[in-house]
């Protein structure tokens, strides 16, 4: 008797159009923004930085992680956090972070929405997530009560395919 092994066809790409946005306030790991970049080329997202980097661009491990990918990303360097901000309504954009009090789940994105994320090892600036907690736009990933929080490039990863498969759904629907 032979096994016979199915052939699989592979299913097409289902990628909405869309101008959603990664932005990273002060990152701090350069393989984890190449893994990042690598994404948001991967996906036709957006990837703002702001700084200061805890590196620098030509950085080996960042070229390393977002390989040949690089000159294909849509990335803009902000001189800081509040130069970022500025470049997005508040209204558009989504704070992630372990202190956020709505779960991902939750969330309603839309087509012109910005992630927001802080640094490796300072997250993002209270003052800032108390601003956009007051306009319920402050948003946590869910995971077991006392464990470490998951590392930056796995968050926007999880973030944006949420958002990427919403932003899908609602194409789907009005086709």
């Amino acid at each position: 008797m032979t096994d016979v092994v199915p052939e699989i066809t592979p299913c097409p790409l289902q990628m909405p159009p869309h101008r959603l946005s990664v932005a990273l306030l002060q990152p701090q790991i350069a393989p984890n923004t190449g893994n990042i970049a690598r994404l948001c080329v991967a996906t036709g997202t957006a990837l703002h930085l702001a700084r200061p980097l805890g590196f620098v661009l030509s950085d080996k491990e960042l070229r390393r992680s977002a390989m040949d990918y690089w000159p294909r990303l849509k990335l803009t360097v902000h001189d800081d956090t509040a130069a970022l901000l500025a470049a997005g309504a508040p209204q558009s954009r989504w704070l992630f972070s372990s202190k956020g009090g709505r779960l991902l789940w939750d969330a309603e994105f839309r087509d012109g929405d910005w992630l927001v994320f802080g640094s490796e090892t300072r997250g993002i600036e209270d003052e800032i997530l108390a601003h956009h907690a007051s306009l319920g736009r402050v948003l946590r990933i869910p995971q077991l009560e006392g464990e470490r929080c998951l590392n930056l490039s796995t968050s926007v990863g999880i973030a944006l395919y949420e958002a990427l498969r919403q932003l899908a759904r609602v194409a789907r629907e009005q086709a």
